[in-house]
């Protein structure tokens, strides 16, 4: 048997990691400003996680949601205390995609209606109702194609508000700051009138944290940067530091039926373990803060580069993205290949960077220099 061939892949055997740092099995070092697609929230093998998830599995690495799981109900109160969101509920999956689809069945059932408004250039996720809304037509099956979801041009409130007054709308969802779209910011003006229209028409706004959330931004989730308070927010990727697993945040309006949700791996034992003691970092360290310094360093020295093949900068935090007047791949290698960088894309010109939240001042100053480099 041999592997089912879905991926374009860099000929490097990643082996080993340590903070932001990576190495392939010839021993070749190198800096990882991607972060295994924005997932490495704390480091790669903290001594912390690594002990954490270590202990658990050696006691209890997973048992079924038909018992008590006390980790479940520790790391629901961690976690609304440290994004402010105590009075919201926790349900706990496996992956980014499982916690959009999820929100998006909460909203119809608390609704009663089948459109949702989505933002063109959106990703959500490769499952039925997460590619739904998901705008990619590559992506998206024929029986996935249920004609349920519109999408329209991020930021523009007008064409928002217009699509919720044609009514049926159970839910709109948004990434805050776009990941795949190529980190495209939605403003406060448009997330704060959204907000608005979704009160006036009783339509439920879902916030996708999964790329941008969990600190990447400078605050504990994207939107907070914006004033807004969503329903529902979804999270994946940092929360649990490359443990598969995701989580639905619920606001106190939804109400929980027994059999309406469920599954059999999400919250388990060791999962819960691995998101208790990013938390712990994310909180021991400073995390949060310090992806705001060094992502506002990181821009800051960006659009000092003065090279004309820099389009934009545009992000926020550890979430930025570099759109080069030419496509990124030849610029992506040499990063990669050259200086050994890793480096994540976005469509055909914008270069994604998406580290580990430790990435220190030093480790960004020499991705500057090795980056400035590359486009002499």
């Amino acid at each position: 048997m041999t592997l089912f061939d879905v991926y374009p892949l860099f000929p490097v055997n990643i082996v080993r990691g340590q903070g932001c740092r990576v190495w392939d099995e010839q021993g070749t070092e190198y800096l990882d400003l991607y972060g295994g697609h924005a997932v490495i929230s704390i480091g790669h093998a903290h001594p912390h996680y690594v002990e954490a998830i270590s202990r658990q599995v050696a006691q209890l690495g997973f048992y079924s949601n038909s018992v008590v799981n006390k980790l479940q109900q520790q790391l629901a109160e961690r976690l609304g205390k440290a994004c402010g969101y105590e009075d919201y509920r926790l349900f706990l999956i496996n992956s980014g995609a499982e916690a959009n689809e999820n929100a998006l069945k909460l909203a119809s059932f608390h609704t009663g209606r089948t459109r949702v408004l989505s933002a063109q250039k959106a990703f959500h996720g490769r499952t039925s109702l997460a590619v739904e809304v998901t705008n990619n037509p590559k992506i998206i099956a024929p029986i996935n194609a249920n004609g349920h979801t519109t999408f329209l041009p991020l930021n523009d409130l007008e064409a928002w508000k217009t699509e919720l007054a044609k009514g049926n709308v159970a839910a709109c969802i948004i990434e805050c700051i776009q990941g795949v779209g190529g980190i495209q910011l939605a403003t406060a003006e448009f997330m704060q009138g959204l907000r608005q229209a979704c009160d006036e028409t009783s339509t439920v706004l879902i916030c996708d944290e999964i790329q941008c959330g969990y600190g990447r931004s400078g605050k504990f989730f994207a939107h907070q940067w914006l004033d807004v308070a969503p329903d529902i927010i979804t999270v994946a990727k940092g929360i649990a530091n490359g443990f598969p697993m995701g989580a639905v945040l619920i606001s106190p309006k939804f109400e929980a039926v027994y059999g309406q949700l469920g599954t059999t791996f999400g919250g388990n034992h060791l999962a819960c373990a691995a998101a208790l003691a990013v938390l712990d970092v994310i909180e021991g360290e400073g995390l949060i803060e310090n992806a705001r310094k060094v992502g506002d360093h990181l821009i800051d020295g960006l659009r000092a580069n003065g090279s004309q093949t820099i389009k934009e900068i545009r992000g926020r935090g550890l979430m930025i993205g570099i759109e080069l007047s030419e496509p990124y791949k030849d610029v992506r290698q040499k990063l990669l290949f050259d200086e050994h960088v890793f480096t994540g894309c976005a469509g055909t010109h914008v270069l994604r960077l998406l580290p580990p939240l430790c990435l220190s001042m030093a480790e960004a100053d020499e991705f500057l220099e090795k980056f400035k480099k590359t486009l002499i």
